[in-house]
Formats: structure tokens, sequence, C-alpha cells
């Protein structure tokens, strides 16, 4: 006897397993606050990053032009990537997993995927995380840095508050990413894909060595309640 197949968390094949999920989505993932706020900017003609949109809201996307959506969150069994799949396929958009932290230094593997991703995907494109403040803003920091030949230096404004990043929490361990390679690598000339794979990166020892501030902690974990 065999055992029956998993059972997908979210239905969406039923009215009422639509609205289920509709319900999770719209409180456990707090997706009431992000009916009248999407926190959008184009980075780029061709990029623009944002909060995790509703169905309602890619299709707005679709209309503008967008093609390619990435869902940097992860989250394969939430409610928000159900929704995201399911209106996606439906409209004809090209969905992207791409799972980022944000209160991790980067991998480098995951700093090589986000460079091959840049470099691969179709566009016009729109990715997101959950506020579009924290992930979506290293993610954009590498795509400028990798796709439009910006420096880190200029590259790191989008970690920046006007988006919503607080740099003080413990998501400020992405700014300290980047501040490690201008304080090391680049003073000896390293360009920064070159100082990521050398032993200088090393992202156990850089998170250990980073220290959050308690106010800007509380903010960002119990305030705004970040991933």
């Amino acid at each position: 006897m065999t055992d029956a197949p998993a059972k997908a968390p979210f239905d969406l094949s039923t009215p009422l397993g639509r609205a289920r999920t509709y319900l999770d989505y719209l409180w456990n993932d707090h997706a009431y606050l992000r009916l009248g706020f999407s926190n959008a900017h184009w980075i780029s003609e061709e990029l623009v990053r944002a909060n995790q949109p509703w169905p309602h809201q890619l299709a707005a996307w679709k209309a503008r032009g967008i093609k390619t959506i990435i869902n940097l969150r992860g989250g394969f069994d939430a409610s928000f990537h159900a929704l995201e799949k399911d209106a996606c396929q439906r409209l004809g958009l090209t969905m992207v997993d791409f799972t980022i932290t944000s209160r991790e230094v980067p991998s480098v593997q995951r700093v090589l995927g986000a460079k091959r991703l840049f470099e691969t995907i179709e566009y016009p494109a729109m990715m997101h995380c959950k506020s579009g403040a924290d992930r979506a803003g290293i993610m954009s920091v590498l795509y400028m840095h990798f796709r439009k030949g910006k420096t880190i230096r200029e590259a790191m404004d989008q970690l920046h508050l006007r988006y919503l990043h607080v740099k003080q929490g413990k998501t400020g361990v992405l700014d300290y990413t980047f501040e490690r390679y201008l304080e090391e690598g680049e003073p000896a000339g390293m360009s920064f894909l070159e100082w990521v794979q050398s032993p200088m990166y090393d992202p156990a020892g850089m998170k250990a060595t980073f220290r959050a501030q308690m106010l800007g902690s509380l903010i960002t974990e119990r305030l705004l309640r970040r991933e």
C-alpha cells in the first residue's frame, strides 16, 4: 500500500478553498496593510521593486508591461505563494522564486545566483519581498552593481529609509555586508565579486561581529514584524 500524496496546504480549486486562502493571506500575512500601499519604486527602466503584491496588483503590473515576477520570500507552502503562483499562471507572467534572507550575510552561492538571475530573466520585471524594504533592498544593490555597473558605494543607496529599510535593526546586517567590502575589499583593489569569492569573505564570521542596535531591533522585530 502506497502513501497518498501530500495535500497542498492551500487549495484554490474550490470557492471555499480559495476563500480560506484569501483569509489566511489577509490576516496572517498582514495583506490588509498592503491594499493601498505597494512600496513600489522603479529603480531602472526595466525593474521595479515592491512589497508582496495582491493578485489584482499583479494584473495591474501586467498591464504596465511587466513580464517577470521575482519572489524573494520563498514561502512555498504559504497562502501568499499559492495566490501569487495562481495569478501569474492566469496572467501569463513568469514567476521566479529566488529565496534570500534579511538577517543573514548572503552566501557566495546566493550572490552568484543573484548575478545569474539578473543576467537571464526577461525584462521588464518586478521583484518583491514582504515589505519591499530589506530583501528587495539587498537584491536592488546587487542588481545596480552587476547589471547597471554602479559601484557598491553608489548601489548601497537602495538600502535606505525611504524604502522603509531600517539599518539600525537586525536587518542592518545587509548594510554591514557591503560596508565590510568597502573597508576590506575595495582598499585592496578587489572588485566586489573578487572579494566575495576570496577567503576574506566569511559570512558566518561577519554575522557574528555584527551588532544590531536595540531601538532598531525593536522597530523591525516587534513593531513592523519584518520577516
